[in-house]
């Protein structure tokens, strides 16, 4: 099983820069990065609410679930 991060789609449709992203939630460029590409095992949910209010969108916008068993 696989969580997969869309954080970089939501972004692309929201027309919202990284940088931009960054100031509104109050986490690092960096952080912020690693998130986008999926380099991350976890996200707290405080970051995960503040991007939601952010970009107005729910959790299983930016989080998807691929069931590796079904492949």
């Amino acid at each position: 099983m696989s969580i997969i991060l869309r954080l970089d789609r939501v972004m692309a449709d929201r027309k919202i820069s990284l940088n931009d992203l960054s100031e509104r939630v109050g986490v690092s460029n960096v952080n912020l990065s690693k998130l986008k590409t999926g380099k991350v095992s976890a996200v707290r949910f405080s970051t995960l609410n503040a991007i939601c209010k952010a970009l107005k969108c729910q959790p299983g916008d930016i989080l998807e679930f691929i069931d590796d068993e079904e492949e």
